[in-house]
């Protein structure tokens, strides 16, 4: 259920700024997990990277696309 939630949040936030705004992942994790959203960060990234292996969002550094097995760092999330 939770993996459902972050999934349906991350698209809605996608789908909502559209394809020239980016979001920060703690934007979803501050909205589902209040009080210890940072505990569930790697959650939120993790499933965030599952979507761009899907082709639905694309995960970004700096403006660019970057290498999802190399992640350092910030990073923003936008729609495909």
């Amino acid at each position: 259920m939770k993996q459902e939630a972050i999934i349906k949040s991350i698209l809605s936030a996608a789908e909502a700024r559209g394809r020239e705004k980016t979001f920060c992942p703690s934007e979803i994790a501050r909205e589902l997990f209040p009080k210890d959203w940072r505990a569930h960060m790697q959650e939120v990234v993790d499933v965030a990277i599952s979507l761009q292996m899907q082709g639905k969002v694309l995960i970004t550094q700096k403006g660019k696309t970057i290498d999802i097995d190399h992640i350092k760092g910030p990073i923003r999330i936008r729609k495909t």
